[in-house]
């Protein structure tokens, strides 16, 4: 396995210098923007116009993206799932019954075409009813009062919950107080699943860095010894792994079921929800808001482009597949993305992320107050733009002579990854202040026409661009969860009103949250701690701003 493992500690030269490679592209997109606006305005001019154009041409294919994925996603929801799980239990019966049935709802013609094969070759489709979901909950320091919905929503959801088994893996440095929590959360869940189990990950264990990977990695091992007591086979179970604010959709793991049931080589095949962060955008600041939802639409955009989708936070895998490889890395603060390049390198490319249209929801960032919530939200999206830490592990995975992995679909995966962490760091950045750059470097801009009207093409192709964030912000006016009660309507205005926040909080946290971790890679300061995001709920806000005034 130590070929597939990150290293800890030194680098090699060679691992050292695709470390540095992002923030080579991503500054080095500045610095040819600065020379070229000194050599020549006019070939700056032409350089940025090229970057804002294919720009340009990108947001188009994600509004068309993100208009055809929220209507997959409603179309995915209100499918019986479970009932489509239960025709794959007895499926020459439920061809005979099916076959002849409208098949304009969302997949149904494929599932009469599964029910055929199924029919055909039983022995190529295991049992819904023999197979069993492993749910993994990870914790830190949350309160009960995080927690308790998430297992919760596991237990409501349409599956049997007696072919659940759910582990809260809790860390020891989480001290007394998760101790109790998981404490009483074990006595509130004992009997609602096959069986529902505590697992504490001790602090310090040998080659980890402090992160989620190592904690869910202890607890996978853990359950792999109650599925080897109890003689279930690894290939009859499906692994969850949910963050402790994750709510899965009622029908999440009857939608994941029944496509590990119907997909032939489901060991290769790990399954991929869409996250909403929508568990309490009405209370989240609005910059918080203008993120979280954000990332939603980046989750619904990469659902409908498979061919490059990864793991990425909650997910589910088969449990064949991750004993076989070990679990998890334990040397990563970004075990969910990384777990997709250690799948692809560990089955020599035979690997893919399917994704299922079916949210999990999650929380927007939310400390106990605004001052930290704004800290928090820079952190988190500085570890999920750590990512570009895999750079070198891809890199020494495909530029190498006994590489395992076909050369050139390797290859497109690393300059994809590549453009999607440069992108990140640089483009808006260059489209907000791009056109300004020359005119304020070199005088003789303004005696070039291209380079003089520069600021004013940008402009138009910004008011062009101005069209897909009105269909996003009427997407996710849709989208919003019910206003709570104790908010008036006129909250309504201000969620619309916060999109002005959109230019400023692309550039404040994105760019510069993967400006930021390219940088520490690019010096060798590495991220070694997982830094948690706190979830706080109102009543928690209230409570520091009544010990604030008291003091």
């Amino acid at each position: 396995m130590a070929d597939f493992e990150l290293p800890l500690g030194k680098r090699t030269r060679f691992y050292r210098f695709f470390e540095m490679v992002p923030a080579i592209f991503s500054y080095g997109a500045f610095i040819l923007l600065i020379v070229l606006s000194i050599i020549s305005p006019l070939w700056a001019a032409i350089y940025t116009l090229i970057i804002i154009t294919t720009m340009l041409v990108k947001a188009i294919g994600i509004v068309y993206h993100t208009i055809r994925g929220h209507q997959r996603l409603e179309k995915a929801m209100r499918i019986d799932w479970l009932g489509r799980l239960s025709d794959m239990e007895k499926p020459k019966a439920a061809y005979v019954y099916r076959r002849d049935e409208p098949t304009n709802s969302y997949g149904a013609l494929q599932h009469v075409e599964n029910l055929r094969l199924a029919a055909a070759d039983p022995e190529a489709f295991p049992k819904p009813s023999s197979l069993y979901q492993l749910v993994i909950v990870a914790a830190y320091n949350e309160d009960y009062e995080i927690i308790e919905p998430t297992i919760q929503s596991v237990a409501d959801s349409h599956y049997d919950a007696k072919q659940m088994v759910v582990a809260l893996a809790y860390e020891e440095r989480g001290g007394l107080a998760m101790e109790q929590t998981a404490r009483r959360l074990e006595a509130h869940f004992k009997g609602v699943f096959a069986d529902f189990v505590i697992v504490k990950h001790p602090r310090d264990l040998p080659n980890e860095v402090v992160g989620k990977g190592g904690n869910i990695t202890y607890a996978g091992k853990q359950m792999q010894a109650w599925f080897d007591d109890r003689k279930i086979n690894y290939r009859d179970v499906i692994v969850t792994t949910l963050d402790s604010d994750n709510r899965p959709h009622p029908s999440y793991f009857a939608y994941t079921t029944y496509e590990f049931v119907v997909n032939e080589d489901r060991k290769h095949l790990a399954y991929q929800p869409i996250a909403l962060f929508f568990n309490n955008i009405w209370d989240a600041p609005a910059p918080m808001r203008v993120v979280a939802t954000g990332n939603t639409f980046w989750n619904i955009i990469s659902a409908m482009r498979p061919h490059i989708l990864r793991n990425f936070a909650s997910h589910s895998q088969p449990m064949e597949a991750l004993v076989e490889m070990d679990w998890w890395s334990t040397r990563t603060v970004v075990e969910d993305g990384h777990q997709f390049w250690r799948s692809y390198f560990y089955f020599n490319g035979n690997y893919s992320v399917h994704p299922v249209y079916i949210p999990i929801y999650q929380d927007a960032v939310m400390d106990v107050t605004y001052t930290k919530t704004l800290k928090a939200q820079f952190v988190q999206l500085r570890r999920w733009m750590y990512g570009a830490s895999d750079i070198p592990y891809i890199a020494s995975h495909i530029f190498k002579k006994k590489r395992t992995v076909p050369f050139w679909p390797a290859f497109v995966w690393f300059v994809r990854a590549l453009d999607g962490y440069v992108t990140a760091a640089s483009v808006s950045i260059i489209v907000a202040f791009g056109g300004w750059v020359p005119l304020f470097i070199n005088s003789e801009a303004y005696n070039n026409v291209v380079a003089h009207q520069l600021p004013d093409a940008i402009s138009v192709i910004q008011r062009i661009a101005l069209i897909g964030l009105l269909v996003m912000v009427f997407l996710a006016l849709k989208m919003l969860p019910p206003r709570p009660a104790r908010y008036k309507r006129h909250r309504n205005i201000f969620m619309v009103l916060q999109w002005v926040l959109m230019p400023v909080a692309a550039i404040v946290y994105l760019s510069f949250a993967a400006l930021n971790a390219q940088a520490r890679l690019f010096a060798g300061k590495y991220l070694t701690k997982f830094d948690v995001t706190t979830k706080a709920t109102v009543a928690q806000q209230e409570l520091a701003k009544k010990k604030k005034s008291a003091a």
